[in-house]
């Protein structure tokens, strides 16, 4: 469903930002664009507001994979009141960080169906986030000779790229790399 009223959830999350900075003590920039222009042109968010944040306070914000951006993500789709299926309707990027993960996804999961074709066994990812796994699953989609499952649940679901027409193949989650806290 998307959202009612694209300038007033906005000025929603302008609020919340101006808040976070005064009080939270923050030094970040931020411009929202809402309606056509925060579309992806990837495709792979269905977002109707997208937020770049800036300032000397960015790092903060991409440290740990990206986990402070994603929780202002999550945030902010609950003050909108958006529902857990609607949350990739809000989109925060910083220092093309989210652009550069992609990168690196598309990378992986590239060379973990070229490692499933030459063994003919399948290649577990570690736990992710949906938007990630959904990446992933988009570029195998592209790649000939695999295929691709969602397996476990919350938090310690993951991705296992298959060969083509063996999911039922027996695989093992790979471990969480260290220092990799859970949302």
């Amino acid at each position: 469903m998307p959202i009612e009223d694209l300038q007033s959830a906005a000025q929603m999350i302008a609020g919340f930002l101006n808040h976070l900075n005064k009080l939270g003590g923050l030094r970040l920039k931020y411009r929202i664009t809402a309606g056509d222009g925060a579309r992806d042109p990837e495709g792979i968010e269905s977002r109707q507001i997208y937020v770049e944040l800036a300032g000397p306070d960015v790092p903060l914000v991409v440290q740990h994979n990206g986990e402070l951006l994603l929780a202002l993500e999550t945030l902010s789709a609950q003050i909108l009141h958006l529902e857990h299926h609607e949350y990739n309707l809000v989109s925060f990027d910083a220092a093309n960080f989210k652009a550069l993960r992609a990168q690196e996804l598309r990378m992986a999961a590239e060379a973990a169906a070229e490692k499933v074709r030459q063994t003919g066994m399948p290649y577990s990812f570690p736990p992710m986030n949906s938007r990630e796994r959904r990446q992933m699953h988009l570029v195998c989609r592209s790649l000939e000779g695999v295929e691709t499952a969602s397996v476990g649940e919350g938090q310690d679901r993951f991705l296992v790229v298959y060969p083509e027409g063996k999911t039922d193949l027996p695989v093992k989650p790979q471990l969480r790399p260290h220092g990799y806290g859970r949302r």
